[in-house]
């Protein structure tokens, strides 16, 4: 009986687990950033990718847009107004060596940048631009976010205010504000109604003054209206010509007198 030798037995255990360590399978959304002795030399992936064991060492980098939300932070406005703002920061890394080497922890790093950078845009705006600018206020935190991330292989795809909180003070005070400016819309609204109403009124009168016959049609029209609605009185509209003749003969006869 012939005893096959012990190195012949481990080889093939030796081949499978060098195999194992050496070949890795990136997925679609990573990519390996590869050091050799220390030293970077690319990104690698996706699909399967083949390192030196114990010589290569690998860093996984995933390239998916990352949801940051930046904690609440409190701000005094440009007109020394105390608020609370947080916001969420979308981001991806679109060079995963820089990502690694140019900084300790991308991910940390980006959330400290946000942080500070809201608080001082904010603080830079009014209350009243802080809530009805808010496009403007996002697009400038993006692009100063970017700019500074930039060097990190880091990009800003969007930054979105999601929460202003106000002091109760201050909101009661918007309240009343926003009232008196509703009663006063409805006051220059009526007093617009008014003003065209007696306009139009006053555009009748003289078109009625040039035809004294078109008077008499609107009391006839009148007598119409009323009877359709089967009114048990009718009120018959008297002629103030007439009442002036009147008038003026009681006034003749008193004098006579």
């Amino acid at each position: 009986m012939e005893f096959v030798p012990a190195n012949l037995i481990f080889l093939p255990i030796l081949v499978v687990l060098f195999l194992a360590s050496a070949l890795k399978v990136i997925p679609e959304y990573e990519r390996a950033v590869v050091f050799r002795l220390g030293r970077v030399i690319g990104a690698k992936g996706p699909g399967l990718i083949f390192v030196i064991p114990i010589i290569d060492r690998i860093v996984r980098v995933s390239l998916r847009t990352i949801t940051l939300d930046v904690p609440t932070q409190d701000v005094i406005t440009k007109d020394n107004v105390s608020v609370q703002v947080d916001a969420v920061v979308y981001f991806r890394v679109v060079d995963p060596v820089k990502a690694v080497v140019e900084v300790e922890d991308y991910l940390y790093a980006t959330s400290q940048i946000a942080q500070t950078t809201l608080r001082s845009v904010c603080g830079e705006a009014e209350l009243d631009e802080l809530l009805s600018k808010r496009e403007k206020i996002n697009l400038k935190l993006q692009e100063i976010i970017d700019r500074q991330t930039d060097p990190w292989g880091v990009k800003v795809i969007a930054v979105e205010l999601k929460k202003i909180d106000l002091p109760e003070e201050l909101r009661k005070a918007l309240a009343r504000q926003a009232e008196a400016e509703r009663e006063r819309r409805a006051k220059i609204i009526s007093a617009e109604a008014e003003y065209q109403a007696a306009q139009k009124l006053l555009d009748a009168a003289r078109i009625l003054a040039k035809e004294p016959i078109a008077i008499q049609l609107r009391y006839l029209e009148t007598l119409h209206t009323i009877g359709l609605h089967n009114a048990k009185t009718v009120i018959f509209p008297f002629p103030l010509e007439l009442a002036q003749v009147l008038g003026k003969g009681s006034g003749n006869q008193k004098g006579g007198e």
